[in-house]
């Protein structure tokens, strides 16, 4: 490539000139290329470890003038080729310019003229893609596709200098982390080390301490632990291998591939060495953490914060902290933790203005809300820029009214005992629930019908109002008004300051009439409702009438959602839950429906309306409890693991007891699916959901921590898991809430866990005082920390009971051992991940659906099969094995969706490495008939249309067919019922049956397939140490099976074929089902002809080329050869068996010829030039061979039988296909440099 010009002073050092001429000199760096010596490797050590761009341009041209010490660089190459192209053209169109030149200052000034023209020049037709990547960084992203052999669109986040420790000793070198690897490079007086690790195979990921160094990080697979040491910046190289590593864990959990975001604002001045990629995943990371504290929707992005105070009235004091700025939201967060919380929305922002700067109060900023709340923020360093942005959000921000919602919320508290609600359920909200739960009837919402009460359930169900009268209804009451007091003094709504004060109130309870509201409020929930009016409504009418697997798991589990709560022992309330799990499931597919959802949900619609328990249900599953209620509920494995990790930190005598138990895994899940709720006295259980909506999953921890430390003792005596459970399920039955006014609930658990002594009531309250009092020093950001790592373990965990689980699923039928699975199974995944982030478009990603089976979850297209089955096959047939390749992923892809699974990719890999000689030609043999043979590779499209409908479903006997026949459509009909089983089952006995084929169940084998057959096996030989031997038997098999097909010819049954002449071109079946008793008939005359016909054969081999000759005039003149075909390879056969007397006969695709030079021929296939030889009318469509005389005549020779019963070692296969897994950029001129002493 073209440099600006640069001015290099020692040109002669640690570079080798190799051209030269008046103005101009060609240089190669020392050690790269061939010889070097000792210079050459300390020059490459050099080179590694001071990153010189010499790694990447070992060439270069310099400009020099006769009289001048000074040399300016002009030009670099990474290959001689590039650099030579550059040299050519620097003589061609400059040398005699140059020597009209007087003056040495003006040649220097013109050739730096010229160079920056055609820099320019080329920059101009250039569209520069990553403009922002400064240059060093392209140049460190040139060395890693170099080194590392990455494609263009593996993409370079950022490279470190550091040491790895291989054995005892470190070797200094880079360390490069791109978007799907990890990889590394030193080079140290000529020994080499190269490292490249998928992030999708990391299993953990840790910074420690080792006796040699203070600091490491560790990184873990399968198969090995590798230490990285002397980092410049530990921390934050650590925390981005651990982002790296979770956007893979994404990738394998959910399928979502990295994608770059390009609407990230340029940074206001250049960033030395700091990608693009790099700035987006730190803008990724703060993002989150951003929603995370706020409780912000999924798709708010953070624009900037700055340091200032904020005035806070309730306790007249100006809190330092940052204030953060997005799209729709202003936040503060103080410096103390609890200090103070805010956020202001800004669609309720009406004014924003600059109050007057004064020495108590610099540079304020005011904001107030619609609500009539003034916020009064202080000390902001640059506060006419911040004032800029928020005016520009404000003018993005759609207008809209939620003041209606404010005052239902105000009508709430202030009339608690509301007259309305006696009347509620005898009037609208029956009228429109569905008739039966089980008549499947939806229900008609249209905008102006509510589908349930305006309020929760729980208000139109309350049996009596004699608790509201009595001491509970007082402290109640007490509660209401402490909540008023407060929202008097710190706000009410979105815009409320949240202290200390805020969560002290939530641990106390809250009270019934204001839970909804504040649910909502506090899970962030309230946001997304407001910003998305309608959207549950439209989503109703969406999902009513439709189903699929989600509804039909919502219907079972509706009547099992608190069947002991009157609410849900009503048609209202089943139906409302209903249409909330269904709108959810509609939303959100990848979900869909878990269990434990209809029991969290149908708390939910107790003390709020359905919309607002839709949207709780949305913040529940996408914010709060992440991949908690996917299939394989990765979220709830993740914190359980946490809640180990916290057992041995805070309980350790219990950790390892509970541990030898295996109670944590059972108690775990129950405990964070259902947020106590199915654990728990349901009164009890509703306050730790008031407290988890406050603090996040936090508390969900530091409560279970406190309930093991509660029965610490009984619990160390416990002599197995069903005693232990028994123990906690009795404590948790006996959490009570003596403060709840409404009617206790019967718990069902209470019923199985009852002893013989009364048991010892637990006040709900005094047990989350403790988990405070003990446990309150968890954090937020240390379990987020704690999650990723837990992550890391889970994924890759369940990653191994499903390879373990396809693995059992497929060895039954499989001839490779368990060992020779699994690492099949590695690869497979390997090449279907790459296409992931390799390949040309993200079809990829959409073929794998979670809610599959393990097995049907990774497939692959033709091209990777392709790519597997070159590195994997033990057939190879040079040039021909894609062709090959491409006809066994046919026959494979049974139901043409052409994708294939891992059990039909190692079926097809077996067929090939295990069985005897008779199934590896059957496997063969079938390679040679439709499907798997082509349309354009056979006769013609209608001939394989004829064979794919009449033969290569062979499987299925003719009564079958018939049977099929008869009954079809009315099965078909049958089948989408979903209860009618039957049919499934006798599927799947036909399906088992199939699997029983004979080798009188294959079709017969037309002329021109049999020429396709004899093509591969030449192919197949081409390369085997004894192919001279393999040529004279195929040749000896393939003359003798021409004839024994003309002799099968006469004693074909020509009536039966009367009934196929319609047919279109004059191509037929040979083997339709009209004709199968007679083609039977023939095909075993045909082998009792046999014998004979070997026996002609040996007595008159000389007779053959006249055989074959009166074949050719049968067949048509078609010649030619195409391009790649058996044809060209030859000559260098025939130059290298000179000395053998052996004749190669040609059999191209439309005709036969033989040339007789000595005693022996050899028959081999090659296509057809022209589709007019190929399709030719003159083909014998009469003549056929069944796979009974093609065994019986391989068997005669011991060369064949020899080569097709040979064993091969896929384990070495697959460790050689490992080495060239990394696929080299297209057309790579690169030379790697090899260094020789």
């Amino acid at each position: 490539m073209w440099l600006g010009p640069e001015e290099v002073l020692l040109a002669g050092a640690l570079w080798v000139t190799e051209r030269a001429n008046p103005f101009f000199l060609l240089q190669r760096r020392r050690g790269h290329g061939k010889g070097g010596g000792l210079t050459g490797l300390l020059v490459g050590t050099l080179d590694v470890v001071l990153d010189s761009s010499a790694r990447v341009a070992p060439y270069r041209i310099l400009h020099q003038t006769q009289d001048s010490q000074v040399y300016w660089a002009v030009a670099c190459g990474s290959s001689r080729k590039e650099i030579t192209k550059h040299w050519e053209w620097l003589e061609n169109n400059l040398l005699q310019t140059l020597s009209i030149f007087d003056n040495e200052e003006d040649i220097t000034t013109f050739v730096k003229g010229k160079i920056h023209g055609i820099i320019a020049e080329e920059n101009k037709n250039e569209q520069p893609q990553s403009e922002e990547d400064p240059g060093k960084f392209k140049e460190a992203e040139l060395k890693m596709r170099k080194q590392f052999g990455m494609p263009e669109v593996e993409k370079l986040v950022n490279y470190y200098s550091c040491s790895y420790w291989k054995g005892r000793v470190p070797r200094q070198g880079w360390l490069y982390l791109t978007v799907n690897h990890l990889c590394f490079y030193s080079f140290l007086l000529g020994k080499e080390v190269t490292l490249v690790i998928q992030w999708v195979d990391v299993t953990q990921l840790e910074k420690n301490a080792t006796l040699l160094f203070p600091e490491c990080i560790k990184v873990s697979t399968r198969d090995s632990e590798l230490y990285f040491s002397m980092f410049l910046n530990i921390n934050e190289t650590f925390k981005l291998m651990e982002q790296l590593a979770n956007i893979a864990m994404r990738q394998l959990l959910d399928n979502e591939s990295f994608l770059q975001d390009k609407s990230l604002p340029k940074p206001r001045r250049p960033l030395k060495n700091i990608s693009a990629l790099k700035r987006d995943l730190d803008a990724r990371a703060k993002n989150e953490c951003y929603r995370a504290t706020f409780r912000l929707p999924k798709d708010e992005c953070l624009d900037g914060h700055t340091d200032c105070t904020l005035w806070t009235p309730f306790n007249k004091m100006h809190i330092p902290g940052q204030m953060f700025v997005s799209n729709n939201y202003i936040c503060f967060a103080s410096r103390a933790e609890e200090a103070c919380h805010l956020i202001i929305p800004l669609r309720e922002v009406t004014i924003v203005e600059k109050a007057d700067s004064s020495s108590v109060l610099p540079s304020p900023l005011s904001i107030s809300t619609k609500s009539k709340m003034t916020f009064l923020f202080a000390n902001l360093k640059d506060r006419d820029f911040l004032v800029q942005r928020i005016s520009d959000f404000l003018q993005r921000t759609p207008s809209k009214k939620p003041c209606s919602i404010d005052r239902e919320w105000k009508w709430n508290v202030a009339d608690p005992s509301s007259e309305e609600v006696p009347e509620l359920p005898s009037s609208s909200p029956l009228a429109v629930s569905p008739t039966s739960a089980l008549s499947h009837q939806p229900v008609s919402f249209c905008a102006g019908q509510v589908p349930t009460a305006s309020q929760g359930l729980l208000k139109l169900f309350r049996r009596d109002a004699e608790e509201l009268s009595g001491p509970k209804g007082a402290k109640e009451k007490m509660k209401e008004e402490s909540w008023n007091i407060h929202f008097f003094e710190y706000g009410r709504g979105m815009c409320m300051y949240r202290t200390a004060k805020t969560r002290e109130l939530v641990q106390k309870g809250i009270p019934e009439n204001l839970r909804g509201e504040l649910w909502l409020l506090f899970s962030g929930a309230w946001n997304e409702m407001v910003t998305h009016p309608g959207y549950y409504t439209d989503l109703v009418e969406k999902s009513m009438g439709r189903y699929n697997l989600a509804t039909e798991e919502i219907e079972r589990d509706l009547h099992r959602s608190m069947p002991e709560h009157p609410a849900f022992q009503n048609e209202l309330g089943i139906a409302a839950l209903r249409r909330v799990l269904t709108a959810y499931a509609f939303r959100n597919p990848t979900i869909g429906y878990c269990q434990a959802m209809n029991i969290v949900t149908s708390v939910l619609l107790l003390y709020c309306n359905e919309e607002e328990a839709f949207w709780l249900l949305v913040a529940l599953c996408e914010r709060m409890l992440p991949d908690y209620y996917n299939t394989r509920v990765v979220g709830a494995l993740v914190d359980q693991g946490i809640f180990e990790e916290l057992t041995r930190e805070y309980l350790p005598q219990l950790s390892e007891k509970m541990q030898d138990l295996g109670v944590i895994s059972t108690i775990s899940l129950s405990w964070f699916l259902t947020l106590f709720l199915s654990v728990m006295p349901f009164e009890s259980a509703v306050v730790i959901v008031d407290c988890f909506f406050y603090e996040g999953i936090k508390f969900i921890l530091q409560v279970s921590l406190a309930i093991l430390d509660a029965n610490m003792e009984k619990l160390l005596q416990c002599c197995d898991e069903g005693e232990a459970m028994t123990i906690l399920g009795r404590y948790l039955d006996n959490v009570v809430n003596r403060q709840s006014v409404s009617p206790p609930i019967p718990h069902l658990h209470a019923l199985l866990t009852s002893g013989d002594d009364p048991p010892l009531e637990i006040d709900i309250f005094e047990l989350i005082k403790t988990s405070y009092e003990k446990f309150s020093n968890l954090k937020a950001d240390d379990i987020e920390q704690m999650r990723f790592k837990q992550r890391l373990k889970v994924i890759q965990s369940l990653e191994d009971t499903a390879k373990k689980s396809v693995v059992r699923a497929v060895s039954g039928d499989i001839g490779f051992s368990m060992e020779e699975l699994e690492e099949l199974y590695v690869v497979f995944k390997a090449k279907y991940l790459m296409s992931c982030y390799w390949g040309n478009n993200r079809a990829a990603a959409a073929r794998r659906d979670q809610s599959l089976p393990y097995l049907e979850q990774y497939r692959i297209d033709m091209e990777q099969f392709k790519e597997l089955f070159i590195s994997l096959t033990p057939w190879a047939c040079g040039a021909h094995t894609p062709v090959l390749a491409g006809r066994l992923f046919r026959l494979l892809d049974e139901n043409r969706d052409s994708l294939i699974n891992f059990k039909e990719f190692v079926t097809g890999m077996s067929g090939m490495y295990h069985g005897d000689l008779t199934e590896k030609l059957k496997v063969l043999y079938k390679l040679h008939l439709p499907p798997a043979l082509n349309p354009e590779e056979t006769e013609s499209a209608l001939e394989a249309t004829s064979y794919f409908t009449e033969d290569v479903t062979t499987e299925e006997t003719q009564e079958d067919k018939g049977r099929r026949n008869e009954n079809g459509p009315e099965k078909e009909e049958k089948g989408t019922s979903p209860q009618d089983y039957r049919y499934y089952l006798r599927m799947w006995a036909k399906e088992k049956e199939s699997k029983k084929e004979t080798i009188k169940d294959l079709p017969k084998m037309s002329q021109e397939q049999f020429i396709e057959l004899c093509k591969t096996l030449y192919n197949m030989f081409s390369e085997d140490p004894v192919e001279q031997e393999l040529y004279h038997a195929i040749a000896t098999v393939a003359s003798l099976l021409l004839r024994i097909g003309e002799v099968g010819k006469k004693f074909s049954n020509r009536p039966a074929r009367k009934s196929e002449d319609c047919k279109a071109n004059n191509i037929q079946d040979p083997v339709s089902e009209e004709e199968s008793p007679t083609s039977e008939q023939s095909q075993n005359s045909a082998v009792e002809q046999q014998p004979q016909a070997d026996h002609e054969d040996k007595a008159s081999v000389d007779a053959l080329p006249e055989k074959i000759q009166q074949e050719n005039h049968t067949l048509g003149d078609g010649s030619g050869e195409g391009q790649g075909s058996p044809l060209q390879l030859l000559s260098d056969d025939e130059t290298k068996d000179d000395m053998s007397m052996s004749s190669y006969s040609m059999v191209s695709t439309g005709s036969l010829q033989c040339e007789d030079i000595a005693d022996d021929t050899v028959l081999v296939g090659c296509e057809g030039s022209s589709g007019a030889a190929r399709y030719g009318s003159t083909i014998d469509t009469d003549w056929s061979i069944s796979f009974e005389q093609i065994l019986a005549s391989m068997l005669t020779e011991t060369a064949l039988v020899n080569y097709f019963e040979k064993k091969v070692n896929v384990l070495q296969k697959i460790k050689d296909q490992k080495k060239v897994e990394r696929q080299f950029s297209s057309s790579s001129d690169y030379e790697l440099s090899s260094v020789s002493g």
